[in-house]
């Protein structure tokens, strides 16, 4: 009956919950102090500590330490006037097999320039991420929040697209402002059951 009961609980807690929208991605020899990547979204941090201290009070949880934690707020950017599909890929339903995700930083000198400045270089890097439209992203922002200012993360189905996306982005003029983004945390997409199953 308690292990019946902890399944039951550890499938709802990394489930998707009336409150909570909930992907598991597997990181397993991805990086080394990570083996799971959940990333959730919820109205308030509030019911994201509480489902979270559900979990690691079921069987699975005694089993696990929490390495990193990213937190952010979906909002409109200010530098796309209508944001695609490929843009907000968090309202997408249907996720795709690899997620990319990482913290990210700007320079000091970047909020110091004009705002048309910087309007000028995001022009281009959006321009650049359109020509590759399998590729799929989504910005939180973390400013205040945390230590960074913003999670990046992309999904796709194909990881040759996603790098070349990154090889010609650093080749864009606003890559000159950006002072970190790493760690870079590359995961796949599984059923729940087909994710915990890699953990033994």
């Amino acid at each position: 009956m308690t292990n019946k009961l902890n399944k039951r609980n550890k499938a709802n807690e990394l489930a998707q919950a009336s409150e909570i929208t909930s992907y598991l991605y597997s990181t397993l020899g991805l990086k080394t102090d990570a083996d799971l990547l959940l990333w959730r979204v919820a109205a308030s941090p509030d019911a994201l500590q509480d489902s979270l201290s559900r979990l690691l009070l079921t069987g699975l949880g005694r089993y696990l330490d929490v390495t990193h934690t990213f937190n952010g707020l979906v909002r409109p950017s200010k530098y796309v006037r209508r944001a695609t599909t490929q843009e907000q890929a968090l309202f997408e339903q249907e996720r795709q097999r690899y997620f990319i995700v990482y913290p990210f930083t700007k320079t000091i000198e970047w909020y110091l320039m004009s705002q048309d400045a910087r309007q000028g270089m995001m022009n281009e890097h959006i321009r650049v991420g359109h020509e590759f439209p399998s590729v799929r992203q989504l910005l939180v922002y973390s400013t205040g929040l945390d230590d960074q200012e913003f999670i990046v993360a992309y999904e796709t189905d194909e990881l040759d697209a996603f790098q070349g996306l990154v090889i010609a982005l650093r080749s864009t003029e606003a890559r000159r402002y950006t002072l970190r983004d790493t760690p870079i945390f590359t995961c796949v997409h599984r059923p729940v059951a087909g994710t915990l199953a890699l953990l033994g």
